[in-house]
């Protein structure tokens, strides 16, 4: 395994113009569940697209517009970027057409699962997700929940991480390959990095197996995404650099059942308490 097999760069489009920011299906990605789009619409464009044999989640990652699949216009939107608050979402089973008007600059993140299942769209507001702390010391982050295991989809999970500079996120390090449910089940992920001094800032994450026969660290920049096919993965933020990254999840079940290296779960009883720096977002 090489780190050019699981990082996929954002295109360089100006700020002032709309269009795709990073494109990435699931036969580019060399696996079976999981497409990633993220597009930029600039005020008065629109995005038009089908749900056909697959659901859809969108998020809103900054910018406020207007959304419809055939119940009426809804405005949705109050963040202008991942650090300035909670998201809005839209999730499109299969078989539904849905449109985005922007009435400001936006920008969504799409990821799409193949399904079949006949299910009802869904806007998730910021009231809806579910913030919570995670972690201690230097491994304290935000979790944001999004499209909960509870949520009524068939395949995905949509979860906002948030990762002061300098902390370790993902931690201690897990992984969820194998199917023996309710231990660990098999699920793919995606994480799509933002970072809040977007130029210099960085992000480092590792991707190991048990026996380590597989082991590389990537570095992710704003806009990048990392796809973990298996094996442990956690990540770092560059210190200074607050972290933002989007997790996609996507396998053969919706539970979120992982296993934590043995040789790191120690460090657990390590943590007194939380960094005074998260929340990031409230």
């Amino acid at each position: 395994m090489s780190g050019d097999e699981n990082i996929v760069h954002s295109r360089n489009v100006p700020p002032a113009q709309g269009g795709e920011l990073l494109h990435l299906t699931r036969d580019d990605a060399g696996w079976k569940w999981m497409s990633l789009f993220v597009r930029r619409l600039q005020p008065r464009e629109e995005f038009l697209t089908s749900t056909d044999q697959e659901e859809a989640a969108f998020v809103l990652l900054g910018g406020n517009c207007a959304v419809d699949w055939g119940q009426g216009e809804k405005q949705i939107g109050k963040r202008e970027n991942v650090f300035a608050g909670l998201p809005y979402a839209v999730y499109m089973p299969a078989g539904h057409r849905v449109k985005f008007r922007a009435a400001s600059t936006c920008e969504i993140a799409e990821c799409r699962v193949p399904s079949r299942a006949r299910l009802q769209p869904r806007l998730i507001t910021p009231s809806d997700v579910a913030s919570s702390l995670r972690g201690g010391g230097n491994a304290s982050r935000q979790i944001v929940d999004v499209i909960r295991p509870d949520f009524p989809a068939d395949k995905l999970v949509v979860i906002e991480v948030y990762t002061p500079g300098g902390n370790w996120s993902s931690y201690p390090p897990h992984k969820h390959d194998v199917h023996n449910p309710p231990v660990e089940v098999d699920l793919d992920e995606i994480y799509y990095y933002r970072i809040d001094r977007p130029t210099e800032g960085f992000a480092l994450q590792r991707l190991y197996s048990a026996d380590k026969s597989q082991d590389v660290t990537v570095r992710a920049m704003d806009g990048d995404a990392v796809l973990v096919r298996s094996g442990f993965h956690p990540v770092v933020a560059g210190p200074g650099y607050n972290v933002y990254y989007l997790n996609f999840l996507a396998g053969t079940s919706r539970t979120l059942a992982v296993t934590e290296d043995p040789n790191h779960v120690w460090l657990k009883s390590t943590w007194k308490e939380m960094d005074p720096r998260v929340p990031l977002v409230r």
